[in-house]
């Protein structure tokens, strides 16, 4: 295996001063529009290029214990060093989890061949490595409609914080958002006549969601706070209720979330579980599973179907068809 860079190889002159860091990586790699770290995560979408760069600074320490994207020699990773990276994921990670950065690693090394930094040889051979088999069964739960009352009477919709939070729980829940793509929406992705939103999801693909009953009320309360000024739908409320005029970030939902799960005395729960439940209970309410995929978002129906709570009722069902002669003494 080739040997790699060191941590003192790698080392910029003062990581503390961005300014003089961005200096030292143009010196040492050249413009970032060459380097294959940030030419890949530049091609994501806002919330996949999160998620991809800590799957790089992983595998970053992994190879050089330097969790760096930008100071990792990607177009000297070879297939040696790929398959270590692959069995070191394997060995701590969930599958779906490890194929995951596995994907980010094959992505940084396709943008290293087609800047021209490896040949399609090396390319080919170090992207050859086999995904991580397996399954784990989900971490993630649904919410019962009695925790979803409870969430909604916890937002005491009567003063703009609590009003916004109505309404953005209304979309999570009721048009099954991701968090990336409700703060990303702005006021004129809202039809209101038809009561529509243009989401834009992963990989820059547009859908259509539907606001509709209960969500579409919280959303109009939400507005007669916000007013008609154009830019982001939802803006962070302060103390007072003062409302200033920037756009949320998707950690502060995450942390709205636990918030309100906190003051409505239920289990903790992510905003993917929202969205879970949103997918589960169209589908237990007969929605078909190809529209269920559209309105998510999702780019194949399996994905959909993992969230289908269906077939665990017709496996517990069998097995209940069992008898286990067991008689307490």
């Amino acid at each position: 295996m080739r040997k790699l860079p060191s941590r003192t190889d790698l080392f910029i002159s003062n990581p503390a001063d961005p300014k003089k860091t961005a200096l030292a990586l143009v010196a040492k790699h050249g413009p970032l529009d060459r380097h294959p770290a940030a030419v890949y995560l530049g091609s994501l979408s806002h919330g996949s290029r999160r998620t991809m760069r800590g799957a790089l600074r992983t595998i970053a320490q992994i190879l050089t214990a330097v969790p760096d994207e930008l100071r990792m020699p990607w177009h000297l990773v070879d297939y040696a060093h790929a398959t270590l990276v692959r069995t070191t994921l394997a060995e701590k990670l969930a599958p779906a989890t490890a194929n995951r950065m596995l994907a980010a690693l094959r992505g940084v090394l396709k943008a290293a061949f087609k800047l021209g930094l490896v040949s399609a040889d090396h390319y080919t051979r170090a992207s050859m490595i086999e995904p991580v088999r397996g399954s784990r069964i989900s971490k993630g739960r649904s919410l019962s409609s009695g925790e979803l009352r409870a969430l909604f009477e916890a937002c005491a919709p009567t003063a703009p914080g609590g009003t916004r939070n109505a309404a953005l729980l209304g979309l999570l829940y009721g048009a099954g958002l991701r968090r990336a793509e409700v703060v990303a929406l702005d006021l004129a992705d809202f039809d209101r006549q038809m009561g529509t939103l243009i989401i834009n999801g992963k990989g820059r693909k547009q859908r259509r969601g539907h606001v509709t009953n209960g969500s579409l009320d919280a959303l109009e309360a939400w507005l007669t706070f916000r007013g008609e000024e154009p830019g982001p739908l939802f803006m962070p409320v302060v103390k007072g209720g003062k409302i200033e005029r920037r756009r949320m970030s998707d950690g502060a939902v995450a942390e709205l979330l636990r918030r309100l799960a906190s003051k409505a005395k239920i289990a903790d729960f992510s905003p993917h579980d929202v969205r879970r439940t949103f997918v589960g209970d169209l589908l237990d309410s007969g929605a078909d599973i190809a529209t269920v995929q559209q309105l998510a978002g999702h780019a194949s129906p399996t994905t959909t179907s993992k969230y289908d709570r269906r077939g665990d009722r017709v496996r517990k069902k069998a097995a209940e068809l069992l008898h286990v002669p067991f008689v307490r003494g």
